[in-house]
């Protein structure tokens, strides 16, 4: 056992990241997000929960500083933002192969969607660069920091100039979500927009 954790240990950042699509068939944690603008505004900073069940399904859950509510049941993706107590249907079709949740959620073609390079050692992860091998995507580049074989923190560059940066804390692979957890029935009274 210490012979396999000395080897996650030295191993690179792209061993790493297929090391926690192999291994993390589901997980839960929370995250904590902070937006950097191009304009240089102050950051939005936002935290919350969330689970995965791949492929497709997921809940993202942001709890501060309001409350909104992103879910995955592997054929529709869900958004109720509850301040507005609107909800957003989409089909979740292939649009998951080259977004960021595809790391967590999306099948185990991680390669068939994104260009990944070795980017180096830094504050103590290994890093991986991602970069979407399809123009349309809503991001420019990706990069994703592991340590021990588990996904500590993305770094998101967006079309628009603004950076966006996840730290997950108290990620638990192989946790078992429930899974009603996955299903969306929107609250009575909501504006429903969309398929």
């Amino acid at each position: 056992m210490l012979t396999c954790a000395a080897g996650v240990a030295s191993a690179g950042g792209i061993a790493q990241l297929r090391q926690f699509i192999d291994g993390a068939r589901t997980a839960q944690g929370e995250f904590e997000q902070t937006v950097f603008a191009a304009s240089g505004r102050k950051p939005q900073r936002a935290s919350g929960s969330f689970m995965f069940a791949r492929p497709g399904k997921f809940r993202w859950t942001y709890d501060k500083p309001y409350t909104q509510v992103l879910v995955s049941d592997g054929d529709k993706l869900w958004s109720w933002d509850r301040d507005l107590n609107q909800v957003t249907v989409k089909r979740l079709g292939d649009a998951l192969g080259s977004t960021p949740a595809a790391i967590l959620a999306g099948d185990d073609a991680i390669e068939r969607n994104f260009e990944l390079a070795e980017a180096g050692t830094e504050d103590g992860l290994e890093w991986v660069n991602a970069k979407p091998r399809r123009a349309e995507s809503s991001f420019e580049s990706m990069r994703m920091g592991f340590a021990g074989g588990v996904l500590r923190r993305m770094e998101l560059k967006d079309n628009f100039g603004q950076t966006t940066l996840i730290e997950f804390r108290s990620l638990v692979a192989g946790a078992r979500p429930d899974p009603a957890q996955f299903r969306f029935v929107p609250p009575p009274g909501a504006d429903v927009i969309g398929d």
